[in-house]
């Protein structure tokens, strides 16, 4: 996507001198930083603390760290050692352990003397295989937005599931950014996203490209439905299960049952890669509970233009991450392959 009329990724492999180069997301919206590095615990510390954030970009990232780490030491037991210390930096999106898997399953089996190489090179098969998806994800949900000559659409977003969540495009919003480029009628209503507040990141996103939208307070989205000024949800996913029941961000569950209360179709989309066959009704894996400083502390803009922070009074928060959301509750899922029902998930893998 563009941001100042230059097309950037939000992350890179640059092979050629050793280094990967990714967009610090906890500066945004206020200031646009890239951080260039060689070193595999710097993406680690990146993913863990949300300077990359989004379940596919997430993977890429993760894919990358495994790539650095193998520079120094491509042997079977560094490459075990490394995955599994990638892996664990955050535990809920599936698509970090999918990425960091394959590649190395697939330099486990390449000779050792070739593995420094190829480790880029398959990386950035992965990079490319990402934004493909995406695209394709933004074509075809597009298909739900309907065309209106006398009123938007309104869409509601939560959290962030743009460009900024993948390489490129995004999952949810790439069918809006792709419903804007067919010159459809749209109007966004986008989730804060508390305490992150990565609808600040949807907004930036959609600024940019100068696509309608109005940020709202996480709880006014129901509110919104009842008075008929919602006609479609599209949020992203975590991890989604073969059943079609959807982990995402902290807070989608509450905009499902609203939206299935009111009759307002709710789509998840996500590529496939973020369907996880090991993943059943039961919560079988962990869902992540942050720092609880993300509720204590707000970052914002001084009235001379400096970045600072407030903090609310020493009370004791809790803070998870994640909520699962129910198939009934769920109109269709959008990947790179169609719109499915949740029941049909099993069959798609």
């Amino acid at each position: 996507m563009k941001v100042a009329d230059k097309y950037y990724q939000t992350i890179y492999a640059h092979s050629h001198i050793g280094v990967v180069e990714f967009i610090d997301q906890t500066k945004l919206p206020y200031e646009f930083e890239l951080v260039s590095t060689d070193d595999y615990l710097v993406l680690i510390t990146a993913i863990r603390t949300m300077q990359v954030r989004g379940a596919p970009v997430i993977g890429i990232c993760g894919a990358l760290a495994l790539v650095l780490g193998t520079q120094c030491d491509s042997s079977n037991s560094n490459i075990e050692h490394l995955a599994k210390q990638i892996i664990s930096s955050r535990p809920t999106a599936v698509n970090l352990y999918w990425a960091v898997t394959k590649i190395k399953n697939f330099l486990l089996n390449t000779p050792e003397n070739q593995r420094k190489k190829n480790a880029w090179n398959f990386a950035e098969d992965l990079i490319q295989s990402d934004i493909r998806a995406n695209k394709l994800i933004g074509e075809i949900g597009s298909e739900i937005i309907h065309k209106s000559l006398d009123r938007p659409i309104n869409i509601l977003t939560h959290c962030n599931a743009g460009w900024l969540a993948t390489v490129d495009y995004g999952t949810a919003l790439s069918p809006i950014f792709h419903a804007f480029e067919q010159k459809k009628n749209i109007h966004i209503w986008v989730d804060e996203t508390r305490p992150r507040n990565q609808g600040l990141l949807t907004c930036w996103e959609l600024k940019n490209l100068d696509i309608p939208h109005t940020l709202i307070v996480d709880n006014a989205g129901g509110l919104l439905m009842m008075q008929d000024k919602v006609d479609l949800v599209i949020v992203g996913a975590d991890r989604i299960s073969t059943q079609g029941y959807v982990c995402n961000k902290i807070g989608t569950y509450l905009k499902a049952l609203a939206a299935f209360d009111q009759k307002i179709p709710f789509y998840v989309a996500a590529p496939i890669s973020t369907i996880d066959p090991k993943f059943d009704h039961d919560v079988n894996f962990e869902i992540e509970a942050r720092d609880q400083m993300e509720i204590k502390q707000i970052y914002g803009v001084s009235n001379d233009g400096k970045r600072t922070s407030i903090y609310f009074p020493d009370y004791e928060t809790y803070n998870p991450a994640f909520d699962i959301t129910p198939p009934h509750l769920i109109s269709g899922i959008i990947t790179e392959k169609g719109i499915f029902k949740p029941s049909e998930l099993k069959g798609l893998l």
